[in-house]
């Protein structure tokens, strides 16, 4: 069903939602040392986002089939879109520690393995499913 090429655009989208939330939440929040942790979470997620693009450009060079490309991209825009898990229920503006920013974090990543451990079932071949960070 799907290809190795999917997982990673969907990795890189996945990456891209997270960082975007954690970048309006420094907007939202007023403590320095909470702004400071949101940022480099933000950060990461950037990180993780280019790893994958890296990793998707080296695959690129193996040729595309370019209706099967499209159909993924546009499957995985109605499937994840602006998804950014459990962040999206996030009142940034009410965290008032490190220690409960640290426990959104958790969750945040916490929610994207149970995704990625949900829609393993439908990546073929079995390379593919390897490729997941799921269990």
């Amino acid at each position: 069903m799907f290809a190795i090429r999917e997982i990673i655009d969907l990795a890189i989208r996945l990456e891209k939602n997270g960082e975007s939330t954690y970048r309006q939440a420094i907007q939202r929040s007023s403590d320095g040392e909470l702004k400071t942790a949101l940022s480099w979470m933000a950060q990461e997620e950037a990180s993780h986002a280019q790893w994958f693009s890296k990793l998707r450009v080296s695959l690129d060079q193996e040729g595309k089939n370019p209706f099967l490309e499209e159909m993924s991209r546009e499957l995985f825009d109605d499937l994840v879109g602006g998804q950014s898990f459990s962040l999206k229920e996030v009142d940034f503006a009410g965290v008032e520690s490190l220690e409960e920013l640290v426990e959104v974090f958790i969750e945040f990543e916490k929610d994207t393995v149970l995704f990625y451990e949900m829609i393993a079932p439908f990546f073929v071949p079995k390379p593919a499913k390897a490729a997941l960070p799921v269990r």
